[in-house]
């Protein structure tokens, strides 16, 4: 985890440590500065990260502010880093389905920028929050970037263990949604009716060099997930 990201944790513990209410003014920029012993650059980097996850508001020549939190219990679309974050509250357990390394397909390799003989893991798991069918989560990263996975990584937070044990940097993802119709084997693995609706999304995520390495698809048992966005920047 780099200096930024660390300060912007260390900021966002504090918020909810102190239960601080909307339009709670935080210190300035100059005292997070003496506050954490970092340049001024590293804070502006780490009030960034919090700015676009909805957790703080700037308000030039008046100060930072935090942000109303999203309602318990709701998943961050505009997050990068994977749901657990979101839902460190509940309960998430997972199923494996699948933990394999192959060759990639077409659809892969045009995801993922990557030739048919570059070896990908391929992760397919159900995700459960309280007990309860949560999402039927399948993922397929280069195994250049990503070299090793099993089964007790997979049992966590994937991207909590990229992050700390392999220091990778994710940088962006791009988000693609659909409402669709289940078939007979994910009504099975989501305990649904079958052709039920759910929301399936697709997901590439980047380091932070611009690099694709994680290429996932995601379908959302209806019953018991819940989305949030926020919008930042609005002009006239």
């Amino acid at each position: 985890m780099l200096k930024y990201q660390e300060i912007a944790l260390k900021i966002e513990k504090k918020i909810h440590f102190e239960n601080l209410a909307q339009g709670s003014r935080l210190p300035s920029l100059g005292e997070l500065i003496t506050q954490y012993q970092v340049s001024k650059s590293t804070i502006v980097k780490s009030l960034a990260i919090l700015e676009n996850r909805g957790i703080i508001f700037q308000v030039q020549g008046s100060g930072i502010f935090v942000r109303k939190r999203k309602r318990k219990g709701y998943i961050n679309f505009m997050e990068n880093q994977g749901f657990t974050h979101d839902l460190e509250e509940f309960n998430l357990t997972s199923t494996i389905l699948n933990l394999e390394i192959i060759y990639p397909n077409e659809e892969i390799m045009n995801n993922l920028n990557c030739s048919a003989n570059e070896e990908v893991y391929w992760v397919k798991r159900i995700r459960y929050i309280n007990g309860q069918t949560l999402c039927v989560e399948e993922s397929y990263y280069k195994k250049e970037i990503v070299p090793y996975l099993n089964k007790e990584i997979l049992n966590d937070s994937i991207f909590e263990y990229l992050q700390n044990a392999l220091n990778i940097n994710i940088g962006f993802s791009d988000k693609y949604l659909k409402v669709g119709k289940i078939n007979t084997e994910l009504a099975a693995q989501l305990q649904l009716p079958d052709k039920s609706p759910a929301l399936f999304v697709e997901e590439l995520f980047y380091l932070n060099t611009g690099e694709p390495f994680d290429f996932s698809k995601t379908i959302y048992n209806y019953e018991h997930s819940q989305f949030f966005l926020q919008g930042s920047n609005a002009k006239n």
